[in-house]
């Protein structure tokens, strides 16, 4: 196999088996190894997609004791198709068995994809006020610490007092909360894990509003850190799991898009309450996140339980339920079922012995899984490290360094906040079309132009005649920041992270089941196709030359992008 020809994962014996996989059945009789007897770097091409290539008089047989199992002889027939179409979406609306109307249905997902019920779209609203309760809970002590950081209120006298206190949430996230989300998301659900993580963030909201001291101070952004690590990682995927493949990228992104409005609501309040006495103002700035958070917990339990989660606990007849609230049509229902209900069977062959710690360690032991856990760790440590922190919890101090009064630098600091939420609104319909990889590598690059231009303009001297460059200079470099980072490295990650893992490690990555292609492409290959490809563009514009294109890299892309997996892009 040529390197720069299509790679096909199931042929890299470095990786992979020699024997068939489950898509050559049809072509070869002789019976397959069980899957507790693969390897786990070589169940790729079972996870791409477990129905494919089963015989149809074998996979009716199957479906018919699925239903029978779980009591859904009622729906055998639509069963039957919903199997029929997941073994291969890109041919489903030729299947003689479908009617009209179903085969409508399935051409209006890619047609007219937003047509969907509103029952998802009132998920969605629950999950983005979710995600504005962590904007919120970020950005509402942006204000509040440049008042309580006065030696008359809270008594720090200290820089690293201070950064203790503005920064334990994530101390608490990072040692305590994040590692709360396995063990929630088991007994508790996706939704249960939602309600804990938002009434912690309510009741620390009221207690950072009663603080005395700054130890208690501390202690209560401590609390409220324990319920982001789990909120952040719960909703994305619990969106990720409801929502149909062709929107999916776009509703899990809206946990960016929405942590952005709540951001925004954050420097509002600092605005809001800034004209009352010092003692009141920062109380009511922090006290204000109480009401996002309260609304959503009253509004999760009105939405259905991911379906997924349902099918892995054995709840199928729910899980149908759900998934006909989820979905236009019964047909599209049985065939999300199906599939995902093959997947976890599947799952459970792979996971049997084993417990947290081993299936923690096959996310660095299985080549395909190590490359997802880095590239997901890459881009979700460079969301927190790439400047934006700094931004969203000191961007008054900054500006009233720069030259601002303290009520300027707290309008300026809603600026960001505004322009932080409004340019992430064109990643929500372009990140299915440009694809996750080129938003990043096209925003990237100004983050760092505009982080040094920033930096930079504090060189300019404060003195009558310079100082308002150097304001008009900080402010610029800081906006044109928060345009480029809304709609790239704001987005992205969540939701790369929540796709990028295969099923069998989804309590650990907690994710979706189609996108091995990608991680099952060694490193080196992938490096030296991108090198490749990158040398193809600069002749094309740069040069202004007509090269040959290059082959497409992974195998399928064209029906991977139909169904809405565009990580390959």
């Amino acid at each position: 196999m040529k390197e720069e020809g299509i790679v096909n994962p199931a042929t890299e014996k470095d990786e992979r088996m020699e024997t068939p996989t489950y898509a050559h059945r049809e072509e070869k009789t002789e019976p397959l190894p069980d899957v507790e007897d693969r390897s786990r770097g070589q169940l790729n091409a079972v996870f791409e997609n477990p129905l494919a290539g089963i015989p149809r008089e074998q996979l009716f047989k199957d479906v018919a004791e699925f239903c029978l199992r779980y009591d859904l002889m009622d729906h055998l027939e639509t069963f039957k198709k919903g199997a029929l179409i997941s073994q291969d979406p890109s041919k489903a609306t030729s299947l003689p068995e479908l009617t009209d109307d179903e085969r409508v249905a399935l051409e209006r997902e890619h047609t007219h994809k937003w047509s969907q019920p509103w029952q998802l779209y009132f998920l969605a609203s629950m999950c983005s006020l979710a995600a504005a309760v962590q904007g919120m809970d970020e950005t509402v002590n942006n204000g509040a610490q440049a008042i309580y950081m006065k030696p008359d209120q809270l008594n720090i006298t200290t820089a690293n007092i201070q950064g203790l206190v503005v920064g334990a949430p994530y101390l608490a996230c990072a040692i305590i909360g994040c590692w709360l989300t396995e063990p929630l998301n088991r007994y508790f659900a996706r939704r249960g894990t939602i309600f804990i993580s938002c009434f912690i963030a309510a009741v620390a909201s009221i207690w950072e509003g009663v603080c005395n001291t700054w130890v208690n101070l501390f202690i209560a952004r401590f609390v409220l850190g324990l319920g982001i690590g789990s909120k952040s990682s719960t909703v994305p995927v619990y969106a990720a799991e409801c929502s149909p493949a062709p929107i999916r990228g776009a509703l899990v992104m809206m946990w960016q898009m929405w942590t952005a409005f709540g951001i925004m609501l954050g420097n509002i309040m600092g605005v809001a309450f800034m004209s009352l006495s010092p003692d009141l103002s920062w109380r009511l700035m922090l006290g204000s996140t109480v009401v996002l958070p309260l609304i959503v917990c009253a509004q999760v339990y009105i939405c259905p339980e991911s379906p997924r989660w349902l099918i892995q606990h054995g709840k199928i007849q729910k899980a149908y339920t759900n998934f006909r609230i989820l979905r236009p049509t019964d047909i599209q229902a049985a065939r999300d079922l199906y599939y995902a209900h093959a997947g976890v069977e599947l799952e459970r062959k792979v996971n049997k012995g084993k417990n947290f710690f081993t299936m923690f360690m096959e996310l660095f032991t299985v080549p395909r899984n190590r490359r997802a856990t880095w590239a997901s760790w890459i881009v979700m440590f460079m969301q927190q490290f790439c400047g934006v922190n700094v931004i969203a919890y000191y961007s008054t101090s900054i500006f009233t360094e720069a030259g601002y009064s303290l009520t300027s630098g707290l309008l300026a600091s809603m600026g960001t906040g505004i322009l932080n939420w409004v340019f992430a609104l064109p990643a929500f319909f372009t990140i299915d079309t440009w694809g996750r990889r080129n938003l990043l590598l096209f925003t990237f690059p100004f983050l760092a132009i505009f982080l040094l231009w920033s930096g930079f303009s504090f060189w300019i001297e404060a003195d009558n005649d310079s100082s308002k460059a150097r304001v008009a200079m900080v402010t610029t470099g800081m906006y044109l920041f928060e345009v480029f980072y809304s709609p790239g490295e704001g987005p992205v990650p969540f939701t790369y992270s929540a796709e990028a893992f295969p099923l069998h490690v989804r309590e650990v990555a907690l994710t979706l089941e189609e996108l091995d292609q990608v991680f099952s492409v060694s490193t080196r290959k992938h490096a030296s196709y991108q090198m490749k490809n990158a040398w193809w563009h600069f002749r094309v514009w740069v040069l202004r030359q007509n090269p040959p294109p290059l082959p497409p890299f992974y195998q399928n892309a064209e029906r991977l992008a139909e169904v809405g997996n565009f990580v390959s892009k």
